[in-house]
């Protein structure tokens, strides 16, 4: 895969944070079994917890082949920036002192592993896929390292010829890549049996002092990124259009065969009109896809950027099982949802529009985010009834609770952020799903570090202050902010300011306070960096909020029209007595600017909402950030 990060990202590392261990034991070791007569896939769950699993026979071997090898793609991927650091193969050099020796490069290679494996643990461990087994499917979860996608593979029971009733709960199983390599070898042309237990399969015995036993300690980030993605899906339902297999094939066949274009657009642009087919247009050549689906039902034109494009090359193997795709998405440069239908069996991508070091993204997505102040009391009602019912919609917990729809929706937001409660995009479901059997401390992961927890008193005015004293739109690149930080406790004021680009990120970024000097960004933004990043996020939502309404003082809107010579853009900017308006074809590098200045205030904000609607009445969409 192609490395998504932005030519002018200065977002490429981040400090140590505190972690989360997993302590995880299998009486085996997960694989698949290959016979004369047929295949067995045995999957270990975790021994410290409840004997969650099932038995029976798989219907169609070959798409379970390509849904359990997509899992182990999806878990492995890393798109960030990686630095080339020879440090670990240097000291195991100097260690072993082999630098003359004769030996081939394929067994000097696996002692280096072997060495690292002893030495550098952590460089090779992953959270093992969550699996939850309900009455109704079975379900395997699993986030990637870099934090950029998430997938859940829910499968019906009826993919399945079942021995017995299936037994419920959430656990872990042992995934690796001797699993992995043993899946591929199943066929279609004999039968093969799948079996989820803690406990050892068949005539195999295994010793409990010959257990499997994993400790791993996962980065608080990504246990708070995994349970964002949770609270991030139900929200995603402001846009929503569906796509033919052959249109993602499309998309993905014209990624495979070009590279992405240093400095050139990266995103994909959903053009959605009421009554129209959905457009799918490729950046930067300008690739449009004309959906051979339904029309969008949408009530409003909207253009929707995404980001993370490549992650879906992950799923390409799924393709030819794929009856529909469902997209359901935010808002531009937020996470998305795409929901693969295979029949029994549905995919569910869920990409966050970011990786692990872009900061600037992941602050604005908390910001944005519905808080998850739910009464205790409430909570334990709501968790109770999923506890016995296993899963629910709202409209049913209201029916079998009597809480209102707004407690009961600030109760699943809690169960979601701490691990809970899972949100089923497809059926539209909140689901019982404990991460850990011990839960996790909320207080603890409501951050994802020390940093995070000042900027965030800061914003909140507990010991200091946060005042944007200069806005300034770059033309073509982005926004610039400079602000004045107080912090009491240190009795002093920084100067902090940054450059925010068109899709979300930090660039060019500045601070007086030590931890920069010393560390710029290479050990993770200063708290007043973040405390600027958070202010501009609640500015920008406050600014969504009050778009159109009579007493905004500054805006900006672009609209976007399609025809036959390419795509026309038009930016509408109103600040105050001053309406600027630049247009032109979007390949075009110079648009034409005209400067409007009135007398008063209303004057300007009057002609800004006349030029918009007059563009929305001769087509064009709103295709604003």
């Amino acid at each position: 895969m192609v490395d998504e990060k932005s030519d002018t990202n200065e977002e490429k590392t981040e400090g140590p944070g505190e972690r989360t261990e997993f302590d995880l034991r299998y009486q085996g070791q997960s694989g698949f079994d290959a016979e004369e007569e047929g295949g067995r896939i045995n999957l270990f769950t975790n021994a410290n917890r409840g004997d969650v699993g099932f038995q029976g026979r798989v219907k169609e071997p070959l798409r379970m082949r390509e849904l359990l090898s997509m899992l182990y793609e999806v878990v492995k991927s890393d798109l960030r920036y990686k630095p080339k650091d020879n440090s670990a193969y240097l000291a195991w050099k100097q260690q072993s002192n082999r630098g003359g020796s004769n030996k081939g490069a394929f067994e000097a290679q696996r002692e280096y592993y072997d060495w690292l494996r002893e030495n550098d643990p952590h460089a090779w461990l992953i959270l093992d896929p969550i699996v939850t087994a309900h009455p109704d499917k079975l379900m395997f979860e699993v986030f990637s390292k870099d934090e950029s996608s998430y997938v859940r593979l829910d499968i019906d029971w009826e993919a399945f010829e079942l021995d017995e009733k299936p037994k419920c709960g959430t656990t872990n199983v042992d995934y690796t890549k001797a699993l992995f390599d043993g899946v591929s070898e199943m066929r279609d042309y004999r039968d093969t049996f799948m079996a989820m237990s803690a406990e050892a399969f068949g005539v195999q015995t295994t010793d409990a002092s010959e257990a499997i036993e994993k400790h791993i300690e996962v980065p608080n980030s990504w246990i708070h990124g995994f349970l964002q993605v949770q609270s991030a899906a139900t929200l995603a339902d402001e846009y929503e259009f569906n796509l033919a297999p052959m249109d993602v094939y499309n998309l993905l066949r014209h990624l495979r065969l070009n590279a992405d274009i240093k400095g050139k657009g990266r995103s994909i642009r959903a053009e959605l009109t009421p009554g129209q087919k959905p457009r799918i247009v490729l950046e930067p050549w300008e690739l449009v896809i004309e959906a051979d689906v339904d029309p969008y039902k949408g009530k409003h034109a909207q253009v929707i950027r995404i980001w993370g494009r490549r992650r879906l090359m992950a799923l390409q193997r799924i393709l030819p099982y794929v009856t529909n795709v469902k997209v359901r998405l935010i808002g531009s440069g937020m996470p998305g949802f795409w929901v693969f239908e295979c029949g029994p069996v549905t995919v569910t991508l869920g990409m966050t529009g970011y990786i692990a070091s872009n900061w600037s993204q992941t602050v604005h997505l908390d910001v944005m985010l519905p808080g998850a102040n739910s009464d205790d009391q409430d909570y334990h009602t709501v968790i109770g009834h999923l506890e016995e019912s296993w899963f629910a919609s709202i409209t049913d917990l209201v029916k079998s609770t009597q809480l209102s729809r707004k407690d009961i929706q600030a109760a699943l937001q809690r169960g979601c952020k701490n691990g809970e409660v899972m949100y089923d995009i497809g059926d539209d479901v909140y689901r019982l799903r404990r991460i850990t059997d011990e839960g996790f401390d909320e207080e603890e992961l409501q951050f994802r570090n020390r940093n995070e927890r000042e900027a965030s008193e800061l914003v909140a005015g507990h010991g200091g202050s946060v005042v944007i004293e200069k806005e300034t739109e770059i033309i073509g690149r982005g926004t610039a902010f400079e602000a004045k930080i107080n912090v009491e406790a240190n009795l002093r004021e920084y100067e902090t300011k940054f450059e925010l680009t068109t899709d979300g990120r930090v660039y060019r970024a500045h601070c007086t306070c030590t931890h920069f000097r010393q560390h710029a960004l290479k050990e993770g933004p200063c708290p007043h960096l973040l405390a600027l990043r958070m202010v501009v996020a609640k500015q920008e939502l406050d600014r969504k909020a009050r778009r159109g309404t009579d007493d905004i003082v500054a805006e900006t809107r672009t609209y976007v029209r399609r025809h036959d010579r390419g795509e026309d853009v038009y930016t509408l900017t109103f600040n105050r007595k001053h309406l600027r308006v630049r247009w032109g074809l979007r390949t075009d590098q110079n648009h034409r600017l005209q400067r409007l200045k009135f007398n008063e205030v209303d004057e300007a904000r009057a002609a800004f909402m006349a030029r918009a609607q007059d563009l929305e009445a001769k087509g064009f969409m709103n295709a604003t950030e």
